[in-house]
């Protein structure tokens, strides 16, 4: 009998353990955002600067919570390739937007990854 009831007791764990691990949510994935603002310099948003120029409380806020990218510089300075550079991870002469061309989104793209993740982007 006592050997019916260890056995019993067994099966009632490695069910039970079989559920909840069923049961059990995935582990929380980071949500991420993103902001880039275009056509300015560093001092214009406070968060970089204290506000010497600007105040920008909201992306302060933002910068404190998470991270703030502070050692960055551009590899081409114009608004399109610089873009397609930070999606594509290339440099403009490898990602085919060296000027104001027409950007070729049949490339792989940050977006494109996170999105085979799981992700939802825009």
């Amino acid at each position: 009998m006592k050997l019916r009831t260890l056995f019993a007791f067994a099966a009632a764990l490695f069910v039970g353990g079989a559920l909840a691990s069923a049961a059990a949510p995935k582990p929380a994935r980071p949500n991420i955002l993103f902001i880039m603002s275009d056509d300015h310099a560093y001092h214009a948003i406070s968060a970089y600067t204290g506000g010497r120029l600007n105040q920008t409380p909201n992306i302060d806020r933002l910068a404190r919570e998470g991270i703030r990218f502070d050692r960055c510089f551009v590899v081409n300075s114009i608004c399109t390739p610089s873009r397609a550079t930070i999606i594509t991870g290339k440099y403009s002469h490898l990602n085919g937007t060296p000027v104001f061309n027409r950007f070729d989104g049949d490339q792989p793209t940050v977006a494109k990854m996170l999105q085979k993740a799981g992700y939802h982007t825009a």
